[in-house]
C-alpha cells in the first residue's frame, strides 16, 4: 500500500485571523475633556477679566519716598454710585450722593519676607493734604482722585504707593455674591438704620447686601469708625480666602462669577499688571482669619478731635512714625496686631 502524500501547507485554506478590537475607553475620554474644558474655563476666565477691569492714570507726578523692599499697595473703598442702576441703589441702600468718596481706606504692605501687613487708616484721620490744608483724609479722594488721595497717604507716611487698588459699593456685594456669601461670626447681634442691616448675634452667612451694611455700620458700633475698619479688615481678608479656596477654583460655575464680578468691580493703576494682582489677592488671603499675616490700625491718640471740619481722628505721631518706618524697613515680623 501506498504511503499518502504530504499536503504542501501552502495549498492549505486558512481562516483569516481579525485582530482584536480595542475596547473604547470612552470614560477616560468623557473625563479627559473635562478636565481640557476645566483648564480652558482656569485660564480664559482671567484673561477675559482683565481686559474688563478699569485702569486709570493714578500715580502723582513730581517728587515721592523711595523705592523700599517689598510691595505696599493702597487699597480705597469707594462709595461711588457710579454704574450702579436705580434698582441696585436701592436693593443696597446706598443712596443717590454725587461725586465720590472714600468710605475705607487700607495699605497693603508685602514684604519679600515675614508675614504680609494690612493697615486701616481710619477715613477721618486729619492730615495734610497738598493745596488744601488740614482736612479728613477721605476728602483728598473727593478733591483730587486717586493722585491727590495716593499723594496724601505717601505726604503722611513717607511709605512709596506702588499699586492702587479701588472698588465701588455695587462690585463689593457682587463679589460677596459671586462666591455664596461670606460667613462672619458677630459677638453681638447688630442693628443699624442706616447701614439697613438687623443681624443676629453669633455665625452667620452674610449676602452682598448685608454684608455691604456690615462693612458699612458706624454709628451702632461703640467704637465707631474704629470698629468699622476692624470689620472692613475682617471681611476683606474673609473674601480673599474664599475667592482663591479649591471650593470656588474647582468650581466653573463659582469661578466665572468671582472673575467676572471682580472685573466689573475694581479699578487699578495702569502700572499694576496680572502677577500685581495675583499678590494682592495672595496677600490678602494671608491676613484672613488663620492667615500668617497682621492686621492693625495706624495708632490714634484721639478719636473726636475737634476741628473746622467736624469730629475727626489725630494719629499717635510717634507710633504712627514707627508703625510706617518699619514698613519701609520690611521689617513686619515685629508688628502687632490693634
Amino acid at each position: 500500500m501506498s504511503q499518502p502524500q504530504p499536503i504542501d501547507p501552502r495549498f492549505v485554506s486558512r481562516t483569516p485571523v481579525r485582530p482584536a478590537k480595542k475596547r473604547r475607553n470612552w470614560f477616560g475620554r468623557i473625563i479627559g475633556l473635562i478636565v481640557l474644558l476645566f483648564l480652558l474655563v482656569l485660564i480664559s476666565v482671567p484673561l477675559y477679566a482683565w481686559g474688563k477691569i478699569d485702569k486709570v492714570d493714578a500715580m502723582p507726578a513730581g517728587a515721592r519716598p523711595a523705592e523700599t523692599p517689598g510691595t505696599t499697595y493702597l487699597l480705597v473703598g469707594s462709595d461711588s454710585r457710579e454704574g450702579m442702576t436705580p434698582a441696585e441703589r436701592a436693593k443696597l441702600h446706598t443712596g443717590n450722593a454725587a461725586g465720590q468718596r472714600t468710605d475705607s481706606l487700607m495699605l497693603l504692605h508685602v514684604p519679600e519676607s515675614g508675614p504680609t501687613a494690612l493697615i486701616s487708616l481710619p477715613r477721618d484721620s486729619y492730615v495734610p493734604i497738598p493745596g488744601h490744608g488740614r482736612n479728613k483724609i477721605n476728602a483728598a479722594f473727593a478733591f483730587g482722585g486717586p493722585k491727590l488721595l495716593i499723594q496724601t497717604v505717601e505726604g503722611v507716611t513717607g511709605l512709596r504707593v506702588d499699586n492702587y487698588v479701588e472698588i465701588g459699593f455695587g462690585g463689593f456685594a457682587s463679589i460677596v455674591d459671586s462666591v455664596g456669601g461670606i460667613k462672619m461670626c458677630l459677638p453681638k447681634a447688630m442693628k443699624d438704620k442706616d447701614a439697613h442691616i438687623n443681624l443676629p448675634a453669633g455665625c452667620q452667612q452674610l449676602d452682598g447686601e448685608n454684608a455691604l451694611g456690615y462693612v458699612r455700620a458706624r454709628k451702632s458700633d461703640p467704637l465707631g469708625d474704629l470698629g468699622r475698619v476692624q470689620r472692613q479688615r475682617e471681611m476683606i481678608g474673609a473674601i480673599a480666602q474664599k475667592g482663591v479656596s479649591p471650593a470656588t477654583i474647582l468650581n466653573p460655575v463659582r469661578y466665572y462669577k468671582l472673575g467676572t464680578a471682580s472685573a466689573d468691580a475694581l479699578t487699578i493703576d495702569e502700572g499694576t499688571g496680572p502677577l500685581d494682582l495675583f499678590k494682592f489677592a495672595r496677600g490678602m488671603k494671608a491676613v484672613a482669619g488663620g492667615g500668617d499675616g497682621v492686621t492693625l490700625t495706624v495708632p490714634i491718640s484721639d478719636n473726636n478731635l475737634s476741628t473746622p471740619h467736624g469730629s475727626a481722628v489725630k494719629w499717635d505721631t510717634a507710633k504712627a512714625k514707627a508703625l510706617f518706618q518699619a514698613l519701609k524697613e520690611d521689617k513686619t515680623s515685629t508688628l502687632k496686631a490693634s
